[in-house]
């Protein structure tokens, strides 16, 4: 009996799933997700995305076990379990979700494509957000986001399996070589992801206008559904469709809250805007977008300020706060994410594609569109955007002004007096030596305001230079965000201002 394959990637969801949708209207289908020892071999992969994705499947396992199917757990290269399940069992298509991944995910969808075309399979795929594959004019974008997130949500109705589970419950072994899993992390899974939103929309949303920026309030006023969003177990539709919904229903009286859910949704088409930046040009994980940055940094890299920043040991207590957040948790909103990113892009003058690799495992809600464009953007090297450096030290005074987030998450900062909380540095001799602060304070790597200015100065510099004139006309056309069709100067000034201030605080 023919059946139709739907391979599961970073959808792990069975609700508003297109690819298992239209499968099930073509006959019974067999849903697969694969271990790719090469995918987990990546410098972006860290052990918390398998254990996420690990809790994601096993729910999505469980409910298809509930209506009389499984997903099934295979190990090795897609076209080689291809080849496997084709040899023991023909299907009749293949069915997906579209993925703008990493390097990795792109050449191995190339090598889909192209075991489809030798065994004349046709390959159905579906888009995952609202990220137009192919993609020839910006100008259509908007347009074309919004028409996706109005269709409505695809219910696979009754499924029909091509063979009942025989295996027991799904089980997966995590790849020896895999490393950090935050104690404090999200969980995996649709349960979660659904209850997540409920909360967001019901209450918590109230306090994101103004909430988001502080890493102190910003756990509870952000969505929290990044992670949720990057694995598919919610889709970006349903997210879209439910916030308006409730925007909808709000009394006229709820302004705050109202206008709250309205900037949410603006971070949802953002999401969008910057994901399709990957999908338009792959190179821009590893290859400035403006290729006239090129060399800025690569060869100036030092180890030892890249280890301090890892280690949390910079001597800012607002970088060494967050970074020890980010290890705990694996989340941190947008505006700290934005001020790591600053910090080691303009004082410690690091380039941003070692930073983007460690900082992926880091973040649970790694989702590599809006990975790299945002680590460019923030570097200065997309040759577009203005150029935007976090000090840390005024930002732990705007955002942690009596030091209740350093204190939390460097337990010496709780000895430290108030009067020395923002650069702890500066205290007398004998108030470092004291016993519990004996050894903790340490003076910043480098000095900020010296090194901020030279870092500046050489950006600018290299702004300024024929090439990068020359070539920012090129980077605007494929990747700046319009509405409609404007001269280069007009959709030049936009790009300014809507993604300079940008911050994805989901």
């Amino acid at each position: 009996m023919s059946y139709s394959l739907v391979w599961f990637k970073r959808d792990l969801r069975w609700q508003d799933h297109a690819a298992l949708t239209h499968a099930n209207q073509h006959g019974p289908v067999r849903c697969i997700y694969v271990i790719e020892p090469e995918l987990w071999l990546q410098p972006d992969a860290a052990l918390q995305h398998f254990e996420f994705v690990r809790e994601s499947l096993q729910e999505l396992d469980a409910h298809l076990r509930s209506v009389g199917g499984c997903i099934e757990i295979h190990y090795g290269d897609v076209t080689d379990v291809l080849d496997r399940i084709w040899q023991s069992a023909e299907f009749s298509g293949l069915y997906s979700h579209e993925e703008t991944g990493n390097g990795m995910t792109y050449a191995r969808d190339l090598q889909v494509a192209a075991w489809c075309k030798l065994h004349e399979i046709d390959w159905h795929e579906f888009p995952q957000f609202g990220v137009v594959r192919g993609l020839t004019n910006r100008n259509l974008w908007q347009q074309a986001w919004e028409h996706h997130m109005a269709l409505p949500v695809e219910n696979p109705g009754r499924l029909r399996f091509w063979n009942a589970p025989t295996a027991p419950a799904l089980t997966m072994a995590a790849p020896d070589h895999l490393r950090h899993n935050p104690p404090l992390r999200q969980q995996g899974g649709r349960a979660l992801a659904l209850k997540t939103l409920h909360s967001f929309l019901h209450a918590r949303s109230i306090g994101y206008r103004g909430g988001i920026s502080s890493p102190l309030s910003a756990p509870d006023a952000c969505s929290r559904l990044s992670a949720y969003l990057a694995y598919g177990c919610i889709s970006m539709r349903e997210v879209v469709q439910q916030t308006r919904a409730h925007m909808a229903q709000l009394p006229p009286q709820a302004s705050r809250h109202r206008a709250s859910l309205s900037a949410f949704v603006s971070r949802l088409y953002w999401h969008c805007h910057f994901i399709q930046k990957l999908e338009s040009e792959p190179a821009i994980e590893w290859r400035n977008m403006h290729p006239g940055y090129d060399g800025l940094r690569e060869q100036d890299f030092n180890p030892a300020y890249f280890e301090a920043l890892q280690q949390a040991r910079t001597g800012w207590p607002m970088v060494d706060a967050c970074v020890t957040m980010l290890r705990e948790t694996g989340w941190l909103n947008f505006r700290m994410r934005a001020m790591l990113v600053s910090v080691a892009a303009y004082p410690l003058w690091l380039h941003w594609r070692p930073v983007g690799e460690w900082l992926a495992t880091q973040f649970l809600d790694y989702e590599p569109g809006i990975h790299w464009s945002q680590l460019q953007m923030q570097s200065g090297t997309t040759g577009i955007n203005s150029t935007r450096v976090y000090n840390p030290i005024k930002q732990a005074q705007d955002h942690d002004p009596y030091g209740k987030f350093v204190r939390r998450w460097l337990p010496h900062m709780r000895h430290v007096p108030d009067t020395w909380l923002f650069e702890p540095w500066l205290m007398p001799e004998h108030l470092k030596n004291n016993a519990p602060l004996s050894g903790q304070i340490i003076k910043p790597i480098v000095d900020l305001a010296s090194a901020t200015r030279a870092s500046k100065q050489r950006l600018h510099a290299r702004r300024q230079t024929p090439d990068v004139i020359a070539g920012k006309k090129a980077v605007v056309d494929k990747h700046a965000s319009r509405k409609t069709v404007h001269s280069r100067k007009k959709a030049l000034n936009r790009q300014r201002i809507n993604e300079s201030q940008l911050g994805f605080d989901f």
